[in-house]
């Protein structure tokens, strides 16, 4: 991986990609048996492999689940498509003869330093959350979001992203600015970009607050896959980091979108400490 590292010093590709419980363009997981599964499994790990993100944040991850033949999903993609580091947040646990175990996901070339999961609720059913990370890059620490909302209810949404918020916050107090990036924040938002009071502008304007983040794609629709009509897929970038591409990638491994995105880390730029004053960037972690 070493070689890999050096070649593409100063630049990162993330994809973010909620996988529907391994299933599929199928209505519903527990149709699939093992073999289906795992030939999706497999048909998402010829995708990361073809574009060699160098992270990859999933949604609707399964680590135990009666439903998709308790394969552990995070572990399967993880050898199959060749990734060193993985962590996993799970935000929804019941056991028993039915057991379900699913969260947010995260497959690494990047080793993780620390990790933290936070379930918006207490649900065994349903409940969503976001994964909290940071991984250690050649040029500095890189805070990275995995979220997934509530898709029911705006006012539910917003109070989750209330939630993040105050993470980031408490975050931030523990460990500075010193050699942290601003943090990069993306998911399945379950809310189009466009009403001025839903969760992904509620979480726009807090970011702006610190300094000048973008919302990406800025373009394309990620929801449902086959003939997408909502964009419900978020990345939101600092501008610590240079934007070269962002693309919706038509793949049919899940009833959303995959959402890649190139960044440039310019070779000169290193984390600064935060400064609310500043209207540039600071390393809000």
């Amino acid at each position: 991986m070493s070689d890999l590292l050096q070649m593409n010093k100063g630049r990162l590709r993330i994809v973010t990609l909620n996988m529907a419980h391994g299933r599929g363009l199928s209505a519903y997981q527990g149709f699939a048996s093992a073999l289906g599964i795992k030939r999706n499994l497999n048909r998402i790990a010829v995708l990361l492999r073809r574009i060699g993100a160098d992270v990859v944040a999933l949604q609707e991850v399964d680590a135990d689940s009666h439903w998709n033949q308790r394969i552990h999903l995070l572990k399967y993609l993880q050898q199959t498509a060749d990734y060193t580091y993985s962590e996993i947040g799970i935000n929804n646990s019941r056991s028993g003869r039915r057991p379900l175990s699913y969260g947010n996901g995260l497959l690494s070339q990047y080793e993780i330093d620390h990790s933290h999961n936070t379930p918006f609720g207490q649900a065994k059913l349903g409940e969503k959350g976001f994964l909290y990370t940071e991984l250690s890059l050649p040029w500095g620490q890189l805070p990275l979001v995995n979220l997934h909302l509530d898709y029911r209810s705006r006012k539910r949404r917003i109070i989750q992203i209330e939630q993040l918020i105050e993470y980031l916050e408490d975050r931030h107090r523990v460990v500075g600015g010193s050699n942290y990036f601003s943090p990069i924040i993306c998911g399945d938002f379950n809310s189009s970009s466009a009403p001025a009071n839903d969760a992904v502008r509620h979480l726009f304007n807090y970011l702006k607050r610190h300094c000048h983040y973008e919302l990406h794609p800025t373009q394309g629709r990620t929801f449902p896959s086959v003939f997408p009509a909502r964009a419900l897929d978020f990345i939101c970038v600092p501008p610590t980091y240079r934007v070269r591409r962002c693309k919706v990638l038509r793949a049919y491994v899940s009833d959303h979108c995959p959402v890649l995105i190139d960044l440039e880390i310019p070779l000169a730029a290193s984390p600064i400490a935060p400064n609310p004053e500043s209207t540039t960037c600071t390393a809000t972690v």
